[in-house]
């Protein structure tokens, strides 16, 4: 039994990114949908799709195609991506308190009452919340 799916959708794309993998499939949610989304948006990885087909029980897989920069592909778009708020210990942050990931160059995730932005998005919206993980 799995006590943090989002730590263990993060792991999975760490472990996929270590291991030169094109793709990596982690059961879904509508939260791995939502940060499946903005990693897109960012252009942190190629794609996702929800596959429908590989059900155990109702609950879907989520394939995430990994995104590979440099001449001949081999530069992780993703250096790393880490999680901060957990279940023992929760990460919460006003509008004036939200970090800068990597001096600007990386981002934090985070849910607000408005839903999962980054944290630019947050700042313009003068929004704070939970800080579900830095991208960088």
């Amino acid at each position: 039994m799995i006590t943090d799916p989002i730590a263990d959708m993060i792991a999975r794309i760490n472990n996929a990114i270590k291991a030169r993998k094109d793709e990596v499939s982690v059961p879904t949610s509508k939260i791995k949908e939502q940060l499946s989304e903005i990693l897109k948006r960012e252009g942190y990885i190629e794609d996702y799709v929800v596959s429908e087909e590989n059900k155990k029980g109702n609950q879907g897989t989520l394939i995430i195609k990994l995104k590979y920069l440099g001449r001949r592909n081999t530069k992780p778009a993703i250096s790393k991506i880490q999680r901060v708020s957990k279940p023992g210990l929760r990460k919460y942050v006003s509008v004036d308190e939200m970090p800068y990931v990597q001096k600007g160059l990386g981002i934090a995730i985070l849910t607000t009452n408005k839903g999962i932005m980054t944290d630019s998005e947050a700042r313009k919206q003068r929004l704070g919340g939970e800080i579900i993980c830095y991208v960088w």
